[in-house]
């Protein structure tokens, strides 16, 4: 006798939880619990990094993480204001550079400012916070330009029009109506990109610093080697990660929301 449509379902979903299950309780078995707690949870040997993981390197990360994004955020208005130019040397450069920093990884930007600009500018030093903040800024701007780009465009030309038609220059009018509305559109992608920020910030490891300069993965690398601990001071450092990243997540998804209500 043929199954229903109803029975066929029932049936798929009962494989599916026998599946899922049989996975879970086969990688159970296989796990060596003994390794894994030496390995991953051994918090008892982590002494030697505290408070500096929090007092230090949380606050580093989260130091590099806001002077990234408020250059960046400077420069991406700018260069947002330049693509829609109608002078075309402002498109050309606006894109150019939007394109190249999109296109090279944030690493190599980092490495050419702490090692390369040095090494072809002798005597030029820059402390390591001008460092960070210039090279991931740099890259989120190329984001954030595209992204307030979209925004600004999205405003109604309508208004803008009305603005002008009561004699508003311009420039007052981009700045007063056009600008502040599309901040209000752009803010879920903006969070995130803070999110993405956070996580690049991690990659200020590869400059050297001192210890007073170390964020959470500088951190969570040494203690590695030094602790004995297994990956554990990676864990520790990774849920400091996500103690910052969680609730700009679940901002941006509120942000999201209430865009979605107003335009409903």
């Amino acid at each position: 006798m043929a199954m229903t449509t109803r029975q066929r379902a029932r049936l798929s979903k009962l494989i599916q939880i026998v599946v899922f299950f049989g996975v879970i309780l086969a990688v159970v078995l296989q796990v060596d619990w003994k390794v894994l707690s030496e390995q991953f949870f051994a918090f008892d040997k982590l002494g030697p990094i505290f408070p500096d993981l929090l007092t230090i390197g949380l606050k580093n990360t989260v130091y590099y993480t806001a002077i990234s994004f408020a250059f960046g955020l400077t420069l991406g208005l700018l260069l947002a204001l330049m693509k829609m130019a109608t002078f075309a040397p402002y498109r050309w450069f606006a894109t150019g550079f939007i394109e190249f920093f999109r296109g090279i990884p944030a690493i190599l930007v980092l490495i050419t400012f702490g090692y390369g600009v040095p090494t072809a500018f002798p005597g030029t030093s820059w402390p390591q916070p001008v460092i960070v903040m210039v090279s991931l800024g740099l890259v989120s701007a190329a984001y954030i330009a595209e992204t307030l780009r979209a925004g600004l465009q999205a405003v109604p030309k309508g208004q803008i029009e009305a603005a002008r038609s009561l004699g508003m220059p311009a420039w007052r009018a981009m700045v007063t109506i056009v600008i502040p509305q599309a901040f209000k559109i752009v803010l879920p992608p903006l969070t995130n990109e803070i999110i993405l920020l956070t996580k690049d910030s991690s990659l200020a490891f590869i400059l050297g610093a001192t210890a007073a300069q170390y964020e959470m993965t500088k951190f969570g690398r040494d203690g590695i080697a030094s602790l004995g601990a297994g990956i554990t001071p990676l864990i520790v450092a990774g849920a400091l990660y996500l103690v910052i990243t969680i609730p700009l997540s679940l901002i941006a998804r509120k942000f999201e929301s209430r865009s979605a209500r107003t335009k409903r």
